[in-house]
């Protein structure tokens, strides 16, 4: 089993080894995220959110703009609305709950900092806001670095690559030699696995996850029930966890240091599991 790089993020103060991979548990603000049930609300979201961290969550991501192909539009003053009540509410229950707020705008990234988010996950990358690295780098909050291409409407267009993993990986180095540029320490990368990639293509990046490694940096994978699974399983969503945990597995053997996942509970045992390996 692949050795991951002994890692700390300060979050808010607190130290978290990534060391011991951790999982990150998804709730979405929104009426429209391929799958349903990862949607809360006010009325909801505590319970939820004490599932998640009684399930084993070290991490919350809270996004209010489903990035699902095709998604429609939302305004940044809408996205705004949705995420910040449910921080506050999620704090409010769970003061040491690690927030992560996923985002591609900086505007809504420092209102939910300013609230008490402990980590910016910007699906953009920073390419969607020309002013996010900036300001997270002001902020000094560990920020989760995203490969795609183009935007949730126009990303799976843009899936033509020379050799996936290897332009993944120099798109990747160019971001994250910007982001270094400001002074940012703390980042974690994502390979962006369904963002302007075909199922193919993820499974490629998958299997060569450990190159990622080069950059010493944690990596994040976030595969859950996405397409790569069910169209390939010809199932639906809903029934598509075991294959998320067959996937995640492999993510952990290739040295995957997050995963963000709908099902906390299932992956949390993968991670205890798979940890058993390195006695050996």
């Amino acid at each position: 089993m692949p050795k991951v790089t002994k890692k700390t993020l300060n979050c808010r103060g607190r130290l978290v080894d990534l060391a011991l991979p951790a999982v990150m548990g998804i709730l979405n603000i929104t009426p429209d995220s391929f799958f349903a049930d990862s949607r809360v609300s006010l009325d909801n979201t505590v319970s939820t959110a004490e599932r998640m961290l009684q399930d084993g969550a070290t991490f919350l991501d809270i996004g209010g703009y489903s990035t699902r192909p095709g998604a429609a539009e939302v305004g940044p003053s809408e996205e705004a609305d949705r995420v910040l009540p449910i921080i506050d509410a999620i704090l409010s229950a769970f003061p040491t709950a690690l927030i992560s707020v996923d985002t591609f705008r900086a505007s809504v990234a420092r209102q939910a900092v300013a609230l008490g988010a402990a980590l910016v996950n910007d699906i953009g990358g920073g390419t969607l806001d020309p002013t996010m690295f900036s300001t997270v780098a002001e902020l000094g909050v560990p920020y989760i670095l995203m490969h795609t291409r183009g935007t949730p409407q126009t990303m799976q267009s843009l899936a033509t690559y020379n050799n996936v993993t290897t332009d993944v990986i120099d798109e990747l180095a160019i971001r994250l030699t910007e982001l270094r540029s400001l002074g940012h320490k703390d980042v974690v990368l994502d390979p962006g696995f369904g963002f302007a990639k075909t199922p193919n293509q993820n499974f490629e990046l998958l299997h060569h996850l450990d190159d990622f490694k080069l950059f010493d940096e944690p990596i994040l994978v976030g595969i859950s029930r996405k397409t790569t699974i069910w169209k390939i399983l010809k199932i639906k969503p809903e029934e598509a966890l075991n294959g998320t945990t067959v996937l995640n597995t492999v993510a952990l053997l290739k040295g995957a240091s997050i995963l963000r996942v709908h099902d906390v509970r299932e992956a949390a045992e993968a991670v205890k599991l798979s940890q058993q390996l390195t006695f050996f």
